[in-house]
């Protein structure tokens, strides 16, 4: 896996809402009805990261979470974390349906 140009990471993340390229990342911030809602989207969230050998960041406030992507190995942002962005907002979306 390698780093993904800006261009590229600026282009991909016109399909996915309100993240945000800084600082070699991709962040953004979601936020829930209850603080243990906010708990379960981390939890659940985690398993995932887990299960795809990529962990973001994770600052826990009250009722919201702030997540921050990055390949510590390669030192910026690669395909892994645009993929599990999308899988974040899809997670979201299922637990929020608007």
């Amino acid at each position: 896996m390698s780093l993904l140009p800006k261009t590229e990471i600026r282009k991909q993340l016109r399909n996915i809402k309100n993240w945000h390229f800084e600082n070699n990342t991709i962040k953004k911030e979601f936020n829930f009805q209850t603080y243990m809602d906010s708990i379960a989207f981390i939890n659940q969230l985690a398993e995932i990261s887990e299960k795809n050998n990529h962990h973001p960041d994770m600052y826990v406030g009250w009722c919201r979470i702030k997540l921050t992507f990055t390949s510590h190995d390669f030192g910026g942002v690669t395909k892994a974390c645009i993929t599990m962005a999308k899988a974040a907002d899809e997670m979201f979306l299922r637990r929020n349906p608007s």
